[in-house]
């Protein structure tokens, strides 16, 4: 099955063509790395498929499912999750009430107001299972303002996954973090069930070949190349535009 599907998107900002003509297929429960150079288009094509960004021309599709005009509350109800480049956390609340609140996002509890959060006893007890599955259930009650950033990141992918999402968009997991740091990540990425589809914008290469299955790269907003690990590596097209080697002659 075809989880996600972009079919000719394109994105201008008055004259500036972030994305021409992309197009873009993902199988479910593949784990597909989105790379290339600064200002390629990664992030705007995360935009584009979470629904923070609405199309100039092409289609959207979700497990065959035609979103392109649906809001990004919409397609989260879908099953679609993803995290930002800047940690979009609540600095002032514990770990396990963040957590509390992802859980309450897709169910019938986010519309009641006159309850206190303690008294969804299911929704803590979910939230505390997932933090022990991911090894913060020592921080479950330090706020979120407190955590190192590699925690704070773990805590972010850990959200997303509140939500019980089918398809989770990670963009740029890494960014920011120390080499120690992003070992706390990268195993919490690797442990994903299967049957979950990824995709994850990453600047570090020996991660983004380390997770990915496929490998897609972004150029002047559209799809340059794609393959495994060694058809990106022996690219030539990849070597000139993504890492500054001037490729042979034919």
């Amino acid at each position: 099955m075809t989880a996600l599907q972009i079919i000719d998107v394109e994105v201008r900002f008055g004259g500036l063509h972030a994305l021409t003509t992309c197009t873009l297929s993902v199988d479910a429960g593949e784990r597909r790395a989105i790379i290339g150079p600064n200002g390629a288009g990664k992030t705007t094509l995360f935009n584009v498929i979470s629904g923070m960004i609405k199309p100039s021309a092409g289609r959207v599709l979700l497990f065959d499912q035609d979103v392109t005009g649906y809001s990004p509350h919409a397609r989260a109800a879908l099953g679609l999750a993803r995290t930002f480049q800047i940690t979009n956390l609540f600095p002032n609340l514990s770990v396990l009430e963040n957590i509390v609140l992802g859980i309450q996002a897709l169910t019938s509890m986010k519309y009641v107001f006159y309850r206190r959060t303690s008294s969804y006893t299911v929704a803590i007890d979910n939230a505390l299972a997932m933090l022990s599955q991911w090894g913060l259930a020592s921080k479950r009650d330090s706020l979120v303002r407190s955590l190192s950033n590699g925690e704070q990141r773990q805590l972010e992918i850990i959200l997303a996954l509140s939500t019980g999402p089918k398809i989770l968009l990670l963009d740029e997991p890494t960014q920011g973090l120390s080499s120690a740091e992003t070992a706390l990540v990268t195993p919490l990425v690797e442990r994903l069930d299967r049957s979950m589809t990824v995709l994850f914008i990453e600047h570090d290469m020996d991660v983004a070949f380390q997770m990915a299955d496929t490998i897609s790269v972004l150029h002047y907003g559209c799809v340059l190349a794609e393959g495994n690990k060694d058809h990106i590596r022996g690219n030539p097209k990849v070597a000139e535009v993504y890492l500054g080697v001037e490729a042979p002659d034919a």
